[in-house]
């Protein structure tokens, strides 16, 4: 078996050319990657359901907009906390992913956390691929593999991360964040 360089912390920028609607235009946050496959959020989908209306107690802690992301197609009926915590150490409830991202455990009370959250996104669901298969999807040129900064998870704008992302980029990237929606129109 061939060693799996680990890109947990890191996003997976979609290509234009990548063809799956699920996936279109995404920025997704890789929380886990090993050689038992890859585990991530997109942090581009808002869906149109208030934090409020499904995690009452945890509203009003994540920032702007305060709704429920749409992580990505597997298992939409489960929530998964990501934080931004700065600092050394982090509170009980909270686990480091990379930097100063980490997960939050959701059944952790919103009060010993709270005074803690830098910020706070709340996903429903998440992206998931089986052993080699982000590898393949990697070598068939699907994803941009770039940079994650903290301020990534909590973008007030999640419209415009795809663009954002990209344009930040010190390389031949930053010029794919001028792609159109639609290039047939070009």
């Amino acid at each position: 078996m061939t060693e799996v360089s680990s890109l947990t912390g890191r996003l997976l920028v979609a290509t234009p050319a990548l063809a799956d609607p699920n996936f279109d235009r995404a920025v997704v946050l890789l929380l886990d990657h090993d050689e038992e496959g890859s585990l991530g959020v997109v942090l581009n989908r808002p869906t149109p359901v208030g934090v409020g209306d499904i995690l009452g107690p945890w509203a009003g802690l994540t920032g702007e907009p305060d709704v429920v992301f749409q992580g990505g197609p597997v298992s939409l009926d489960s929530a998964l906390g990501v934080a931004v915590i700065p600092g050394g150490e982090g509170p009980l409830g909270w686990r480091r992913v990379h930097g100063a991202i980490g997960l939050v455990d959701l059944e952790t009370p919103p009060e010993l956390l709270g005074p803690a959250l830098g910020s706070l996104r709340i996903f429903a669901g998440y992206a998931g691929w089986g052993p080699g298969q982000l590898e393949g999807e990697l070598t068939e040129g699907a994803w941009y593999v770039v940079e994650s900064e903290p301020g990534d998870v909590s973008f007030t704008r999640p419209e415009r991360l795809w663009r954002a992302v990209l344009r930040r980029q010190r390389s031949e990237l930053a010029m794919i964040a001028t792609y159109p929606d639609d290039p047939s129109l070009n």
